[in-house]
């Protein structure tokens, strides 16, 4: 009987991980998270490479992101919903994550 409810405690505690990682706030089909909200488009001058925060001819720039050798890959914009957007150099939307 104890294994029993060992094996429901965790089949139960697994489901519910599950359901939590596939969240609706998380999924691209999400207005708040998708392209198509201008708030997470590159047409939006605050997300655009045309903007001197983000541009790759700013040293200082403030939303620029690097990876381990200290290249340049991109900047990143938290948009009013709280999403924080990745782009490319080129205004390529690359990801994005929620807020927190």
């Amino acid at each position: 009987m104890k294994t029993f409810l060992v094996a429901i405690t965790l089949f139960l505690s697994g489901t519910a991980h599950a359901q939590q990682s596939m969240n609706y706030e998380n999924s691209p089909l999400n207005y708040q998270n998708s392209e198509l909200n201008y708030n997470n488009s590159s047409q939006n001058y605050n997300n655009s490479p045309q903007n001197f925060n983000n541009s790759s001819s700013n040293y200082n720039a403030p939303n620029a992101t690097y990876d381990s050798r200290g290249n340049r890959t991109g900047y990143e914009v938290r948009s009013p919903e709280g999403v924080v957007n990745r782009f490319d150099d080129n205004g390529n939307r690359t990801g994005y994550s929620r807020g927190r």
